[in-house]
């Protein structure tokens, strides 16, 4: 059975991520991308689905954390007869796609366990294995052999100074360790007709990916107390973007169940265009700004073509085929079916998302960072699909997969993209009918004011015409359509705080039983919607309960730092598909807030 979700540490290399648990079991990777078919996929199934298991013989992990502001695992494992270090990472930079572990003896002798069993597929391949003569004689085991294991393109080569034997359609073995013995072991991925690479210098990669993540931290400038999870979420951020394409990733996983038990299990291993610009605008507030003119050349090659193909979701290079399909075979995280791979909402009409391109975009312009010849005439075209589809109703930020509506904080981002365009074009002298977009935006205000707000009810809606509030209006102070201390606002967060926190204080994204998403009824609540709380205690004379909120947000991720996509409160557990950006990104806005560096709202450009 898998662990809880907390119980895993992410393992990443900027392609892909792997999950180990606490208990030293990596139960899931993807080989070579972050949306690759898994060669270990025991979280979402059992054991005979793939694992590398590698556990000291009656230990437990008494120590268990990252190297200060990396990516590289620490875990102490203690028995009655000794301790031992094994430190887990995947190399950096060195454009290979492999994992590394070295176990080092620290006192007595330690025996360490280890069990191979790899699946390609999602679980579904068995490869063929066979044993080879490793060609790097220095860094040959003792019988100067590797491990290879492939099936149809893909390979892995299992080097190291030892070695474990065949055991059924396995590998296991045992070995131990004795203070200043070293073992260390390799699993490499390869295209199987290519010959399979030798063993890294394990010395040389552990010092080179160390200081990578190290040297990249060193750069963030957020101080006070929430500096560490600052840092921490920062690093999540640029661990879930692509070295390669600069593209961003929502999460490592697949279906990781919102609601334990239940069908609320969906693929997140792909870039939101929402959840991207989010990250950029993150990013940039805390100087990372390499980073987000890396998103921003991914965005241009991703959406580039006829506007009418906008998609809310790409792949890591852009790629625009993503059918969603369920893996029968697959028992799903504590029996949550169906396991889902490639995401169905690709095909969605979701009117908010080039809203937050747009604000994203107009800040790195503010920036200082210079449009081209290509990423300003992309942004017109951008607000022209819009206003073509000006009077389409949508799915909505949270993907309903019911009738379509006008959404409130859908109508409100198209606002913000108007209203972006227009200040393009007389604040930075850019070239766009101004004046058309300006009407437009005026047009979009009444309107949202008009069917947007209840008046009884003192409260912005979920939808034209409905009684149900939404955690995404909390975003309508943050573009700037309203000051956060705005009476409509103020109401709105009264009417949240009746309809929509939990006993524990945390706020749902809204009332599952109450709205036509598609699904059963029933999740825990989304730690970005909580965030966003804070954000508005923050910055509307609530300082105390902000930080109220904050620190029990805080307390909810594990001791690595990390945080998945919502949290049960009633179970004291995570919930979703881990590490989630929306929840990393939410986290710095609010802490950002708390520090006093909200950003001011944003007043209307007027015609």
């Amino acid at each position: 059975m898998a662990s809880p979700i907390e119980d895993y540490a992410l393992l990443t290399d900027q392609h892909t991520g792997s999950l180990v648990s606490r208990t030293g079991s990596i139960e899931w990777l993807c080989f070579p991308r972050f949306d690759s078919e898994s060669v270990f996929a025991s979280l979402l199934g059992d054991d005979d689905d793939g694992h590398w298991r590698l556990a000291a013989e009656g230990g437990t992990v008494t120590e268990w954390g990252y190297i200060e502001s990396t990516f590289v695992l620490q875990s102490r494992w203690e028995t009655p007869d000794g301790a031992a270090l094994v430190t887990d990472f995947m190399p950096v930079g060195d454009r290979r796609a492999s994992v590394v572990r070295r176990i080092e003896g620290l006192e007595g002798e330690v025996t360490m366990a280890t069990e191979f069993r790899i699946r390609f597929g999602y679980g579904a391949v068995l490869p063929w294995v066979q044993r080879i003569k490793n060609k790097d004689e220095n860094r040959a085991n003792d019988d100067g052999e590797a491990i290879v294991a492939m099936a149809g393109p893909d390979a892995l080569v299992i080097h190291g100074n030892y070695l474990p034997k065949p055991s059924g359609h396995a590998h296991k073995g045992k070995f131990t360790v004795k203070p200043g013995e070293v073992v260390d072991l390799e699993l490499i991925w390869f295209p199987s007709h290519r010959p399979p690479p030798t063993m890294t210098d394990v010395d040389k990669t552990l010092k080179e990916t160390t200081e990578f993540w190290q040297g990249w931290a060193s750069y963030c400038t957020q101080k006070g107390p929430y500096a560490g999870a600052v840092e921490r979420s920062l690093l999540v951020l640029k661990a879930l973007t692509h070295e390669d394409t600069g593209g961003i990733v929502a999460a490592p996983t697949t279906s990781l169940p919102e609601q334990f038990g239940g069908e609320r299990n969906w693929d997140y291993r792909f870039c939101w265009l929402r959840d991207a610009a989010l990250t950029l605008e993150a990013m940039l507030v805390h100087g990372y700004e390499d980073e987000a003119q890396k998103w921003r050349n991914w965005l241009l090659r991703a959406v580039a073509g006829d506007p009418e193909d906008l998609q809310i979701m790409y792949a890591i290079d852009g790629g625009r085929n993503l059918p969603e399909k369920e893996l029968a075979h697959l028992s799903g995280y504590e029996k949550s079916t169906p396991v889902r791979v490639g995401n169905g909402a690709v095909s969605q009409y979701q009117a908010d998302v080039v809203g937050e391109v747009m604000v994203a975009l107009e800040k790195l312009r503010n920036a200082g960072v210079k449009e081209d010849n290509f990423s300003w005439p992309l942004q017109r075209a951008m607000l022209g699909y819009l206003e073509k589809h000006f009077d389409d109703k949508d799915h909505g930020i949270w993907e309903m997969r019911g009738p379509q509506k006008y959404f409130t904080h859908s109508r409100v981002m198209m606002w913000a993209a108007l209203d972006r365009g227009v200040r393009a074009v007389r604040e930075h002298g850019l070239k766009g009918p101004a004046d058309r977009w300006q009407k437009l935006v005026d047009s979009l205000r009444d309107e949202i004011m008009e069917h947007g707000f209840n008046k009884e009810l003192n409260s912005f809606t979920q939808a034209y015409g409905e009684l149900q509030t939404d955690a995404s209006l909390l975003q309508i102070p943050q573009i700037g359509f309203l000051p956060y201390d705005d009476p409509h606002m103020l109401g709105t967060v009264a009417y949240m705080e009746q309809e929509l926190l939990d006993d524990a204080g945390l706020l749902l994204r809204y009332r599952t039983h109450a709205s036509v998403d598609g699904l059963a009824p029933g999740e825990h609540p989304f730690l970005a919607c909580s965030f966003w709380l804070v954000e508005q205690y923050a910055c509307s004379g609530r300082g105390d309960e902000a930080q109220q909120l904050m620190d029990q947000l805080i307390g909810y991720s594990n001791e690595l730092g990390l945080l998945s996509e919502e949290y049960a409160t009633s179970k004291s557990r995570m919930a979703g598909n881990y590490p989630q950006a929306f929840s990393h990104l939410t986290l710095v806005r609010a802490a950002d807030a708390l520090e006093g560096h909200a950003q001011d709202p944003v007043e209307p450009v007027e015609a």
